[in-house]
């Protein structure tokens, strides 16, 4: 039996009562995940992460959705939002926070969304992120029975964040779970929306989630994807957004736990004058593996792009970063940038880099860059020299580092909580504040 198989022999558990359209679903979903199986080195998108230890992990489905609600406040952003809490892919009314949502506002469990208008809901979900796009998003459409759908209508403003916690359990049998996240913007509507990833620190079990983005016409949505699962948790993302004229995407995806992570990003540029902006930050340590993908299509003209990736490396971490700028045949007199910068702190951390920029038009601005380096010596003893410990100085460094994407974050609660992980343990006389502006001064001079 392959590995594809034995994954798909737990389909059959609950889904008996499952509608006919959404049996359909799931059967083109297993057929072709059993059909390209997982991926393995030998695929090109995948050179550089080995799956083995999802292919070969025995993962059951969970069936409850409670937890520790000790634990559950160390868990979760300290952040005034309307909240959506899944438990290993099960929601939680419990630990949710969705009353008093504004006009023209709508957020619920996929499971509800797609029970109280199935036609709607289920005509978007599939059709950014189809089935032949990776092997995990054809797993992902062949278990997804619960996830978050968030519709804005035109010109709704949302006064406050949305924040979708995807919580992970720490049980004797490590679980999987398929989160399906929908959000649809109309024209000239505005949001930030949250997911974050977290758990319980022993947890050691595989999500795959799936989020397809549509934004209409002068929509904007900052999206943030804050991943910080227990190190020893398996992670696989695939966001796929759809944008119309004159809209604003802007993606955050900062990438701090997890023991395998991978994250596909892709943007369709449909309409003139739609923009992109990717902010991107992993920390690894140990053992970590971190891997991102991106994808701008510029499909129309007078389109923008600009992405910037940071990597910081410790221990005998790997990270991968390939990102692909495609210019569309008289997609004239676009804009695209894009950038990534590692820095190693270890001489046995690992990083494989791609940027790439593949281009059918004459009349474009377009650049890509990436550079990957150690701590200046210099610096560290011009810290030193100045009273500064060598642990200080290095941390300071590193966070003046991550300051050109951190600066970017607009939210400070998850700004602070990225800054702290990454300048470590720093003894209690010197407060982020201080670091922040210390940093600053450094990154200028």
């Amino acid at each position: 039996m392959s590995a594809a198989e034995r994954f798909l022999q737990r389909l059959t558990a609950r889904r008996a009562d499952d509608p006919s359209w959404v049996a359909a679903r799931r059967q083109a979903g297993a057929a072709r995940f059993e059909a390209m199986g997982f991926p393995t080195r030998r695929d090109e998108h995948w050179k550089y992460t080995d799956v083995r230890r999802i292919a070969e992990g025995d993962f059951a489905l969970a069936t409850d959705a409670a937890f520790d609600t000790t634990r559950f406040d160390e868990q979760r952003l300290a952040i005034d939002a309307y909240r959506l809490v899944l438990v290993d892919g099960r929601f939680s009314p419990a630990l949710s926070e969705l009353d008093g949502l504004p006009a023209g506002v709508s957020i619920e469990p996929l499971s509800q969304a797609l029970e109280a208008n199935h036609e709607a809901v289920g005509g978007s979900l599939g059709r950014l992120a189809g089935v032949d796009f990776s092997p995990f998003t054809a797993l992902n459409t062949a278990f997804a029975d619960e996830g978050a759908v968030i519709r804005l209508a035109p010109g709704t403003v949302v006064d406050k964040p949305i924040y979708l916690l995807m919580l992970s359990r720490a049980d004797a049998q490590p679980v999987m779970s398929h989160p399906r996240v929908l959000i649809e913007a109309g024209a000239r509507a505005e949001a930030t929306v949250i997911e974050h990833y977290s758990g319980e620190p022993e947890a050691a079990n595989f999500t795959n989630v799936v989020t397809e983005v549509l934004l209409d016409r002068g929509a904007i949505i900052d999206h943030y994807k804050l991943q910080e699962a227990a190190l020893t948790d398996l992670h696989v993302a695939s966001i796929h957004v759809d944008q119309g004229r004159d809209s604003h995407f802007n993606s955050y995806n900062l990438n701090l736990g997890g023991a395998l992570v991978r994250t596909d990003l892709v943007t369709d540029l449909n309409a003139e004058g739609a923009e992109a902006a990717y902010n991107g930050l992993f920390f690894v340590q140990g053992r970590q593996h971190v891997d991102n993908h991106t994808l701008v299509n510029h499909n129309a003209p007078r389109t923008f792009s600009n992405e910037n990736y940071k990597g910081v490396l410790d221990d005998r971490s790997r990270g991968v970063f390939n990102g692909k700028v495609f210019v569309k045949k008289d997609a004239q007199q676009i804009e695209a940038y894009q950038n990534n910068a590692n820095l190693l702190l270890s001489d046995r951390a690992e990083v494989d880099t791609k940027p790439e920029l593949v281009i059918y038009a004459d009349d474009v601005k377009c650049s890509h860059g990436a550079t990957t380096g150690q701590l200046d010596e210099e610096a560290v003893y011009a810290l030193r020299s100045r009273g500064i410990d060598e642990p200080m100085a290095r941390a300071l460094l590193t966070l003046a580092f991550v300051g050109e994407v951190m600066d970017k974050v607009g939210l400070n609660v998850i700004a602070e909580r990225v800054e702290r992980a990454v300048a470590g343990r720093l003894p209690e006389r010197f407060n982020l504040a201080d670091l922040v502006e210390t940093a600053e001064a450094i990154q200028e001079t």
